[in-house]
């Protein structure tokens, strides 16, 4: 009997490696699809945190990473040990860790958020009177500092992608460009490229930002993010014009080199069994990366079923008025 085989794909891959997967998302969508896949074998043609979480949330799944040196900034810049004594010295704190993170790391948090739910889900703490640290994306914390009045102390790491994307290029290549302009950005970004965004939001946020786009049809959209997701924005919009924000002198460049490392081939051997498998995690450091995430995904479903209701209850009302 054949093995079951479920390729998952991150927005930030290439094209040709989206139209692989049996799934294409964000952190959230792509960490709920793997937790319920019905899968013997998860190929995560994405960055190795992401495989790791895959893993801890469908333990009896194999799961392949096509390239073992897919890995993050946000990993390599954190040093867990280090981590361990900074939450040691906040032990008071509710310790908040993004998903872009080690397996370790996040056995060291309390709740993992991505971009889409890390607003609700800080303020949700916030509501509960806890005090809370976060980590590891220094930039992101500093957003979320500056958006809400908080004063969370902060880890200090970046992703290397999105803290190039700078205020002075950002102007530049919006002055170059006639007519109305406006600016996404995802919040790993720097501060003052946020303060300038007329929308801070997860990769699917994004998304579905210009594919809710209805002002001027003439409009230049900059996006502040990795480029793979304007794939998915020329597929949604063709009608619109929409940039990557320039890095510097004008430049739309900037990809991440771990998400490239996904080629063809390389997902092709993962697919038939060959590539990095995630294997190395011991029970005990699963168990306590569990926790954190599965808090944070049942935090975000009950929010998507409360969102939904309305719509439920439109439905039904409308069903009784015509009957009446």
């Amino acid at each position: 009997m054949s093995k079951r085989v479920v390729t998952l794909a991150h927005y930030y891959t290439a094209p040709e490696i989206q139209r692989m997967a049996d799934k294409v998302g964000d952190s959230l969508e792509l960490s709920l699809f793997a937790r319920d896949a019905q899968a013997d074998v998860i190929v995560f043609a994405g960055v190795r945190f992401m495989a790791e979480t895959a893993k801890i949330l469908n333990p009896q799944a194999e799961v392949i990473l096509p390239d073992a040196g897919s890995t993050c900034s946000l990993v390599t810049q954190t040093d867990v040990k280090r981590l361990k004594a900074w939450r040691e010295k906040h032990a008071d704190y509710v310790h908040v860790s993004y998903i872009n993170s080690s397996a370790e790391h996040k056995a060291l948090s309390d709740w993992i958020v991505t971009s889409r739910n890390v607003d609700d889900i800080i303020a949700h703490l916030y509501a509960e009177g806890k005090k809370v640290i976060f980590s590891p994306d220094r930039n992101m914390g500093a957003y979320l500092n500056y958006q809400y009045g908080y004063d969370m102390p902060l880890w200090s790491a970046v992703c290397e992608v999105h803290d190039k994307f700078n205020e002075t290029a950002l102007n530049e290549g919006m002055v170059a460009v006639d007519g109305p302009k406006y600016l996404i950005a995802h919040p790993e970004s720097p501060l003052p490229v946020l303060k300038r965004a007329d929308y801070v939001g997860s990769t699917s946020g994004m998304l579905n930002w210009v594919k809710a786009f209805d002002r001027e049809p003439d409009a230049t959209i900059f996006v502040a993010t990795e480029d793979g997701i304007l794939y998915n924005m020329g597929l949604a919009r063709p009608d619109l014009k929409i940039k990557q924000a320039p890095i510097y002198a004008g430049c739309q460049c900037n990809q991440c080199p771990y998400m490239k490392m996904n080629n063809v081939e390389r997902v092709q051997r993962a697919q038939a069994g060959e590539g990095t498998r995630i294997d190395y995690l011991t029970a005990e450091q699963m168990n306590a990366a569990r926790l954190p995430i599965e808090r944070m995904l049942a935090f975000s479903e009950a929010q998507m079923q409360k969102t939904a209701m309305p719509e439920r209850v439109a439905v039904v009302a409308c069903s009784i008025t015509a009957l009446v």
